[in-house]
Parts: C-alpha cells; sequence; structure tokens
C-alpha cells in the first residue's frame, strides 16, 4: 500500500481493531488478543485476493469475532479464503471445502460438512473404541403435550408463510455414524400428538422427537441426545436426557431403550435440515460415544414466516403501542 492509501484507510483500521489508546503503545506490548485484532483490522484493509486466516478468531470477545465474521462472508463474495481452524462450527459456517490434516498428512478432502464430521469423530475415537450394529420395537405410551400458543400461528397457517415442514423416513442402513457397538439406533421418528409417524409437520407447532436404540450389552446410565443442523451442518438446537434422566435409568442388560422429545418446533428459514442423535454414557463433559448417527433424519422447509436469523421462535405475546 502507498503512504497515500495508508492514511486515508488508517482511520478505519484503528476502528475496526477497537484497542483504545493502546494503538498508540508500541505493538511489542500488545497482549496477543490485541495483537490480533489490529493485524485483523489491517488485513480487513488491504483489498487482498487471499487471505489465510489461522485460528485468528480463537481470541478476542464475541463483539469482535461477530465483525471478523461479518467482515469474512463479505470478503467471499468477490475474494479467495483459507481458513484454518480446530473450531468445527466456525469451519462449517465460513468454508465450503475442507481439507483436514493430521500428523502433516491429508486425513479427508470434501464438503466441510463431511469432513468436520468425520474429524469429531476422530476426536471420539482416539479416546474410545468405535465401530456399529442392528434391530427394532414397540410403541410407548406418550404424555399429552401441551404450552402456550404463538399468538399469530392462526394467521400465519392460512397464509403462505405457513413452515411447512416434509420429514423424510429413517433409514437405518444409510445413516453413517461411529461408536462403541455396546448400543444400536433403530428407529428415529418425529410423531404428533396422537403417537402416530409424521411426513409432515408445521414450524412452531407442538412435536415429539422418538429415538428406539438397542442396548446389546451394560452401559450403566445412559445418555441420549439429539442436535439439529441446517444443510451446512451447523447445529441450530439440541438437547439431551443427563440432566433430567441423571441415575434414574441403568441399562445393566440388554434390551430397548425409547426416548422422547416433546418440544415445540422452532420456526425455521426455507431449506433442507438434518436431525443427528447420539448414545452415550457418563457425565455431559466426560463420556463414552455408544453410538452416533450424523443425519438420522432429514426433513424439508418448504416456506416460512421467520423473518431473520437461523430459527424462528414462537411468540407468546407482541404488543405494539402508540400514544
Amino acid at each position: 500500500m502507498s503512504e497515500e492509501e495508508i492514511r486515508a484507510k488508517y482511520q478505519n483500521i484503528v476502528d475496526f481493531a477497537d484497542i483504545g489508546e493502546f494503538i498508540e503503545q508500541p505493538v511489542k506490548t500488545y497482549s496477543s488478543g490485541m495483537y490480533v485484532r489490529l493485524a485483523f483490522a489491517v488485513i480487513a484493509h488491504v483489498d487482498a485476493d487471499i487471505l489465510i486466516i489461522d485460528e485468528a478468531l480463537a481470541v478476542g470477545d464475541a463483539l469482535f469475532t461477530q465483525k471478523c465474521m461479518r467482515f469474512l462472508r463479505e470478503f467471499k463474495r468477490s475474494g479467495l479464503l483459507f481458513f484454518v481452524s480446530h473450531d468445527v462450527t466456525a469451519v462449517k459456517s465460513l468454508c465450503e471445502k475442507a481439507l483436514w490434516l493430521s500428523g502433516g498428512k491429508v486425513a479427508a478432502f470434501g464438503s466441510a460438512k463431511d469432513v468436520s464430521e468425520l474429524y469429531i469423530e476422530d476426536l471420539y475415537r482416539s479416546s474410545q473404541s468405535v465401530s456399529g450394529e442392528e434391530l427394532a420395537n414397540e410403541a410407548i405410551e406418550l404424555p399429552v403435550l401441551g404450552d402456550f400458543k404463538d399468538m399469530r400461528l392462526d394467521y400465519v397457517n392460512a397464509s403462505n408463510l405457513r413452515n411447512d415442514l416434509e420429514v423424510f423416513r429413517f433409514d437405518e442402513a444409510g445413516a453413517m455414524g461411529f461408536g462403541t457397538g455396546a448400543v444400536a439406533v433403530r428407529r428415529v421418528l418425529l410423531v404428533g400428538t396422537d403417537n402416530q409417524p409424521i411426513s409432515w409437520c408445521i414450524g412452531g407447532e407442538p412435536v415429539r422427537l422418538r429415538i428406539e436404540a438397542e442396548v446389546m450389552r451394560s452401559i450403566g446410565r445412559p445418555i441420549v441426545g439429539f442436535v439439529v443442523k441446517d444443510r451446512l451442518g451447523q447445529p441450530l438446537f439440541g438437547d439431551n436426557t443427563y440432566v433430567s434422566h441423571q441415575g434414574t435409568v441403568d441399562c445393566d442388560r440388554a434390551g430397548m431403550l425409547e426416548v422422547v422429545f416433546d418440544f415445540r418446533m422452532p420456526i425455521l428459514m426455507s431449506g433442507d435440515y438434518s436431525i443427528s442423535v447420539a448414545v452415550a454414557s457418563g457425565t455431559q463433559q466426560d463420556h463414552v460415544q455408544h453410538q452416533w448417527l450424523n443425519d438420522a433424519l432429514f426433513f424439508r422447509s418448504h416456506s416460512t414466516s421467520a423473518s431473520t436469523g437461523l430459527v424462528g421462535i414462537p411468540m407468546q405475546k407482541i404488543d405494539l403501542d402508540f400514544k
């Protein structure tokens, strides 16, 4: 950059870095966080064609990280980004393709979603043995759902804004996953309030996610969970049984494990979504994965009333007043 260009962009760089009076101090006195903030602010204003970002978002506060993410998404419209990170959520959010390096060698290359899932599997594989297996089971009696409904739901559902979600059938053979092999997930279903499997539901309304798994050998106290992801593999929401049922169920023999999550489906942006499920044992922080199924169930949002964000949530009440 010429001296004239630097002068023209100097104040924008200072504002982006946002390190206050430290901008006047020698760089050698900076903390690692301040150093990265200044470095990122500079690269954001040099009109580069190619950017290589190596763990730069691992430091700094949430506001600065969001500012950087917004810049990188805008940069991708015209430039090429190489993003180096162990944060698989950021990788899936920013990148179309991913290259996983392990021990200096290529372990995998492909879509960011697929490679990130292989990387997560390897993290578990390094601390436990993994594999997989199969079977099925009968229905259980489920409690009746009931809570508030979105004040706008009747209007929205009568319009072209209704959040129609098409649910596809669980394919045990096609689901990819890993685990110790002590447990095998046999069925993953979305069911309605009548306990019957559904092929269609509406965002903003109550729904049940039912998971049936065969326990082949004793695993002790199980944790069963799920996560809903968008088409890029970004986790949107999920939960597990640990807090509500820790220590109350013991899988000390072979049998069937049945879990039901009752919740109100968020209002989803149009697009494709998947539900990954897992059965583990241990605690939230320290557990063994007996089976983790990526993309066990798929569904598609055909239309939406959500206006912003990754998901919309039902509103119990919205007041607007002018006096």
